[in-house]
């Protein structure tokens, strides 16, 4: 492997000797992207000079405006905190309540979206993904990845190498693995590629600005523009497009910059504006006051919206975690998508995407089989169909899956919804759910879950957390623990609510106070029963642990902090 760290942007000086550009009264620098990592085999595909001018000039155009819709989030947060509540917003009346605008709708391969498996960008995965017999196929840069260097290029290769039809894997053991199907073949998935949320960075790429300043370099701007830069063309070839999932959102001002960032970056290569295609995970209390807002602003790109459940239901303990006992939930497992302020929320969603032409899409339930049990596995499936029948009935266009085996059980149930096989629909935008009308209230009614906290609540969200950290810190971001698939959405629940529980002297069923001499018992007894293993980063995973969710200040993020310590 080359050790060097190696810029791309030759001939320019790579040094403070770049060239000044005089403006004004002083001098100004070509913004460029420095490359501050060591390079794999076949980096330099990725790392082009001609992609790293391209990520520059996202940079240098939206780099300004990513921060400033950053700290719009941290004063919406302290607002929070000091007891204002999100809204639907008064200047914006006049968009929600004109009925004549529409999204521009699904694209070219993405017309059915029954049922779409989510993953990481690995070769494996991704061939698994492809082979699976889904309609699209969530290429996760984002949750499901673990963003170390080699997990962000290569998984730019992969999906370079799987446009081309020349992605292939030999395990360790020697098994080979292939994509089955023509990648342009009615039998492969469409690929929507979802990049890092705006709140991450890319410190292996550093951006250095017209002042002359180096920053690390933005995770969504890098994701996004490499896999556009090298595969939007390719995409259009192959007859569907480059669509992206779009992470994290919190208002309609960050969809703006998104589809600002859409339009230039298909100038730049020269393609027709709207051929980009984003579908928009509402996935934080503060977005789903402003769904409409969202698909206005995106309205010539946008595909959709997706129920993000996990990180909606941390979006709510992060938002309201200091406002008092009315806003502690119960255990996670409590929290089902029946609740009332769940059901508000997902009735919402579906409601406003089909009265402006744009699909709803379900969110995935953690349950996955297991080959080697078979009475996990009926379980699984139960409890897979029972979320899937809800979705469709309520007037879902698909759903997500995170596991091969949960297509069929998946699709069975859209498809009754649908009707397939007597008039082939793939979609229920008929259904405007015009019923439906949502109130502010009834969004933050968190109290409307019920349920309690118990002993065994906390032993899990400290297990699950744990455990997915040091998976995580090893490279792999999506965890099968306990039957269940854990990402950093579900993680960030389990570490919250310790944190809310123990801030709120929360007490248990059975009887007992929740304050942090007890979590830390709590997080010796779960390490002491760790099966450890040799190259395991459970010490690390404590540290990190016990830093977002036993200190008194609050990490807005577990991944940010862990990812500038260790990454």
């Amino acid at each position: 492997m080359n050790t060097t760290p190696t810029t791309f942007a030759e001939p320019r000086p790579t040094t403070a000797a770049t060239p000044a550009i005089r403006g004004g009264a002083f001098p100004a620098h070509e913004p460029r992207i420095e490359v501050s990592a060591a390079l794999g085999p076949r980096y330099e595909e990725i790392l082009t000079p001609e992609a790293l001018d391209f990520l520059a000039a996202l940079h240098d155009r939206f780099a300004g405006i990513r921060h400033d819709r950053l700290a719009a989030r941290l004063q919406n947060r302290v607002d929070a905190a000091n007891g204002r509540d999100p809204r639907f917003l008064a200047e914006t009346a006049h968009i929600r309540e004109d009925s004549s605008w529409r999204v521009a709708g699904a694209g070219p391969g993405l017309t059915d979206r029954r049922v779409e498996i989510t993953g990481p960008t690995d070769r494996k995965m991704a061939i698994n993904a492809l082979n699976s017999g889904a309609k699209v196929w969530l290429a996760d840069q984002e949750d499901a990845t673990s963003p170390t260097w080699q997990n962000v290029i290569e998984g730019q290769l992969t999906l370079l190498d799987a446009l081309h039809g020349e992605l292939s894997f030999t395990s360790p053991e020697g098994k080979e693995y292939s994509v089955t199907h023509d990648i342009a073949g009615p039998d492969t998935p469409t690929i929507v590629m979802r990049p890092r949320g705006w709140h991450l960075v890319e410190k292996h790429l550093r951006f250095h600005d017209r002042a002359g300043r180096s920053m690390s370099a933005s995770g969504s701007l890098v994701d996004f523009g490499l896999y556009f830069f090298h595969n939007a063309t390719r995409l259009i070839e192959l007859g569907s497009g480059p669509y992206f999932y779009l992470p994290k959102l919190e208002g309609h001002l960050e969809a703006r910059l998104w589809n600002d960032i859409f339009v230039f970056a298909q100038d730049y290569i020269g393609i027709q504006r709207g051929t980009i295609r984003a579908t928009v995970l509402i996935e934080t209390i503060q977005a789903a006051f402003e769904m409409d807002e969202i698909l206005y602003e995106l309205r010539d790109h946008c595909a959709g919206l997706n129920a993000g459940r996990w990180d909606y239901i941390f979006s709510i303990i992060k938002t309201f975690r200091s406002r008092g006992r009315r806003f502690v939930l119960p255990d996670r497992k409590q929290i089902t998508m029946t609740v009332p302020f769940m059901r508000a929320y997902t009735e919402l969603l579906v409601s406003t995407c089909h009265r402006r032409g744009a699909y709803a899409i379900g969110g995935m339930s953690a349950f996955i089989p297991n080959r080697r049990d078979p009475e996990i596995t009926e379980r699984a499936l139960e409890q897979v169909a029972a979320d899937k029948r809800r979705e469709a009935a309520d007037g879902f266009d698909g759903t997500w899956v995170a596991h091969p085996d949960l297509i069929p059980t998946a699709r069975a149930e859209f498809d009754r919804a649908f009707g397939v096989g007597m008039d082939n629909a793939t979609n229920q935008l008929h259904r405007t759910r015009s019923e439906v009308h949502v109130t502010a209230a009834q969004l933050l009614d968190i109290g409307s879950a019920g349920g309690q906290v118990t002993e065994a609540g906390v032993y899990d969200n400290v297990a699950i957390a744990l455990r997915y950290i040091e998976s995580w810190l090893r490279g792999v971001g999506a965890a099968a623990i306990d039957n269940l698939m854990e990402d950093a959405a579900t993680a960030e629940i389990s570490r919250s609510q310790i944190w809310q529980w123990v801030n709120e002297n929360t007490e248990t069923a059975e009887g007992r106070r929740i304050d942090e001499a007890w979590a830390r018992s709590v997080l010796e007894q779960v390490t002491a029963g760790l099966d450890r293993f040799a190259g395991d980063r459970f010490d690390d995973a404590i540290e990190v642990f016990t830093s977002v969710a036993l200190e008194p200040e609050f990490p807005t993020f577990l991944t940010v902090g862990a990812y500038a310590r260790y990454f």
